[in-house]
C-alpha cells in the first residue's frame, strides 16, 4: 500500500473512531446513538454488539516505518440480554494468532455483565495484547474474531493503526527498548580459540606457595 493511500486510510479510521466513540458516551446501552453504524468495525450477533474494534500498533518511527512489539486490539462490547452475563473466551486475529486477554484488576476471565458491556485497551480497562503481530500491517483491514461464552464466535474487519495520535491512550502500554550502541552483554564470556585457558598465579599465592614448601622442607631437614 502507498503511503499517500496508508495516511488516508488512518485518517478515516481516526475520525470514524472519534464520532463513533462520542456517539456511545451519548447516553445507555438502549439509546438510539448508538444504532449509528460508522465507517469502522461493528457487528451485532445476537444480544451481543462489539463496537469500535481496532489493531493498534506500535507507533511509528522518526523515520515513518513501523516499530516492532507487541500489538493490542481496542473494542467495546455490549451485551444487550439483561438476565445473563457472558464471558469472552479468547480473541484471534486471521493470520496472527489467539491475543492474550488480562483483566482490568484481578485475574481469570473477562466478563461483559448482562445489561453491561466491557472496554478493551486504554488506561485502566481489560487488554487484548497480541505479542508477535507479524503479519499485520498498518492501514490493513484484519479479520478479527470475538469468542464469547453463550454467543459463540462474533467475527469482523477491523483497522490497523498506529498507536498515535488520538490513538496513543488506546495503544500498547509497553515499547520495548533497543540496546544503545556499543552496549555490552554481562556475564562471563567464552574463551576465544587458540587463546590459554589456564591462570596465571598472583605475586600473593606464589609466596604463599615458596612459603608453604619452605616450612615443608625445614620440618622434614630438622626431623
Amino acid at each position: 500500500m502507498s503511503s499517500s493511500l496508508r495516511r488516508g486510510a488512518l485518517a478515516a479510521a481516526t475520525i470514524a473512531f472519534s464520532i463513533a466513540s462520542l456517539a456511545a458516551c451519548g447516553a445507555g446501552n438502549d439509546a438510539q446513538t448508538l444504532e449509528v453504524k460508522p465507517d469502522n468495525a461493528a457487528v451485532s450477533v445476537g444480544t451481543i454488539k462489539v463496537q469500535n474494534a481496532l489493531v493498534i500498533t506500535q507507533p511509528l518511527t522518526e523515520s515513518g516505518s513501523e516499530a516492532a512489539g507487541p500489538a493490542v486490539i481496542s473494542a467495546t462490547l455490549f451485551n444487550s440480554d439483561i438476565r445473563h452475563a457472558q464471558t469472552l473466551d479468547s480473541i484471534t486475529v486471521d493470520g496472527v494468532g489467539t491475543a492474550k486477554l488480562t483483566p482490568a484488576k484481578g485475574k481469570g476471565k473477562l466478563e461483559i455483565p448482562a445489561g453491561g458491556s466491557l472496554v478493551l485497551g486504554g488506561k485502566g480497562n481489560a487488554s487484548a495484547a497480541l505479542t508477535d503481530p507479524a503479519g499485520i500491517t498498518d492501514g490493513n483491514a484484519q479479520k478479527v474474531t470475538f469468542t464469547l461464552s453463550r454467543t459463540g464466535g462474533v467475527s469482523l474487519s477491523a483497522f490497523v493503526v498506529p498507536a498515535d495520535s488520538y490513538f496513543t491512550k488506546w495503544g500498547p502500554t509497553s515499547i520495548p527498548s533497543t540496546p544503545a550502541a556499543g552496549s555490552t552483554a554481562t556475564g562471563s564470556a567464552s574463551p576465544k580459540p587458540g587463546k590459554s585457558t589456564s591462570a596465571t598465579p598472583t605475586d600473593a599465592a606464589s609466596a604463599s606457595a615458596t612459603a608453604t614448601e619452605t616450612g615443608t622442607e625445614t620440618g622434614t631437614t630438622t626431623g
